[in-house]
């Protein structure tokens, strides 16, 4: 098992946070509170970075950018609130109930943009009634003392990639705005709008998990992952590691499987498990087509959409993107991928 030291993955954290919008959180919060002067320009200090997690400095009392390292295996990034005491923060109920009340206004209006992203909630320090909730609006009857409820994602440890953390906390940017500073008009949601930025890097994953039944543990082949790692693997050979980026947010709320940077602009690849290449494009057509077109999208400079599957193309295949091609000039390809 690799073993994470968060304190050099902040550090690491704060440094290549410059080059991303989170990387201005100590601005916007000395602009959003009124502050005297700016506490700094990272994300983490020293104060708030423990031995198996830390959270942005001046987050004990707001919505709070944080990573977690969990049971050794994973790496949990992402916001949460907090409901616990401490010395800082005496009345968590009192504090941070208006802000989850924000919180729920913007989900109900914006819940799309985090459907990559899931919300769990357990109680402090009890870690073991740990559930899921639904994507949304926080339920009245969770806010208790001692809970924690937060939104983000889960990498594994010994693939964690600094670049997904900070795009996700990039994303996540215009909720802590609003629930911060409490107005509907979301200056980096429109920021995030205005241009597509290309990140790259790809993550380790499982190829296989453990799925729990009444006679035992049974393994389980996670395919998905599987093809992903493949894709990446043959392009990062062939196009350099520095041009594939995986798990991409091409447009507000979207992420792709995969995206190649090229002279011209940018291919973009989704991945699906059926067991057809017809069932494939069904399923992945509408998604390439909102990751290149939406507004804020790459737009112009998508020259290729590529469905991934399992299955080698067949003839009706064939036809049916030659004719998308000649009477749409949609550049929509298949590309079969072995398992």
């Amino acid at each position: 098992m690799k073993h994470i030291d968060i304190r050099s993955m902040a550090k690491t954290l704060n440094e290549h946070a410059r080059e991303h919008p989170i990387g201005d959180l100590q601005k916007i919060r000395k602009n959003l509170k009124g502050l005297s002067r700016q506490p700094g320009r990272n994300i983490f200090y020293p104060k708030t970075i423990f031995e198996d997690g830390c959270y942005h400095y001046g987050g004990r009392r707001e919505l709070q950018f944080n990573i977690w390292l969990e049971n050794n295996s994973q790496i949990r990034h992402g916001v949460g609130f907090f409901f616990s005491r401490n010395i800082n923060l005496q009345d968590p109920l009192g504090t941070l109930r208006p802000k989850v009340q924000r919180f729920n206004r913007f989900m109900r209006r914006h819940r799309d943009l985090y459907r990559n992203m899931k919300m769990r909630m357990w109680y402090y320090p009890d870690r073991g009634g740990i559930e899921y909730i639904p994507l949304g609006p926080i339920p009245d009857a969770l806010v208790s003392l001692g809970a924690i409820i937060f939104l983000g994602k889960h990498q594994p440890v010994n693939g964690a990639n600094i670049e997904t953390i900070l795009a996700d906390f990039d994303q996540l940017l215009p909720l802590y705005e609003h629930v911060e500073g409490g107005n509907l008009r979301f200056g980096s949601l429109r920021q995030a709008d205005a241009q597509f930025v290309f990140r790259h890097g790809c993550s380790s994953r499982r190829s296989s998990t453990l799925a729990k039944h009444n006679r035992g543990n049974r393994k389980v082949a996670l395919l998905q992952n599987k093809l992903q790692s493949h894709l990446c693997r043959q392009l990062i050979r062939r196009y350099g590691v520095e041009n594939v980026g995986d798990e991409h947010l091409c447009c507000p709320g979207a992420r792709a499987d995969v995206v190649v940077r090229r002279k011209m602009g940018f291919w973009i690849y989704e991945i699906k498990t059926s067991d057809s290449p017809r069932a494939c494009l069904r399923e992945a057509i509408g998604q390439l087509l909102e990751y290149a077109y939406w507004p804020g999208g790459i737009q112009k400079k998508a020259r290729r959409l590529v469905v991934v599957g399992k299955m080698p193309i067949d003839s009706s295949t064939k036809q049916y993107l030659n004719r998308l091609k000649q009477q749409f000039s949609l550049p929509i390809e298949y590309r079969h991928v072995l398992a």
